[in-house]
């Protein structure tokens, strides 16, 4: 049976300027609990927050229960997915790119 979860969106990752601007901000609009100063807590998923100034954006990422098969496949269908990294209690991820370079990611939880 396919996996229910494949493919949802699990995990948002906000680029800003001024972090803690976006950081209040998104806290006051959706009354999301900041942790760490780093990340939210939405009722479903994580939304974390890093600076970045150049290009201020929202990342959305998807979940995948077979993270290198999913790169695979990414590539194949002409895109470019970089190499995973391993983040202890999150998983592991990947940033990618539609053939028209529309930015994405995939998230595979820990086990």
């Amino acid at each position: 049976m396919a996996d229910p979860t494949q493919g949802q969106v699990s995990f948002l990752e906000i680029g800003s300027g001024d972090v803690a601007a976006t950081r209040t901000f998104f806290g006051a609009v959706f009354g999301w609990p900041c942790h760490d100063e780093a990340w939210f807590q939405t009722p479903t998923i994580k939304v974390g927050t890093h600076g970045n100034s150049s290009s201020p954006q929202i990342y959305v990422y998807f979940n995948v229960s077979d993270l290198e098969a999913a790169s695979a496949r990414v590539r194949a269908a002409g895109g470019e997915a970089e190499e995973p990294t391993d983040e202890p209690g999150f998983g592991r991820f990947v940033n990618c790119r539609d053939p028209g370079g529309i930015r994405f990611g995939l998230h595979q939880a820990p086990a």
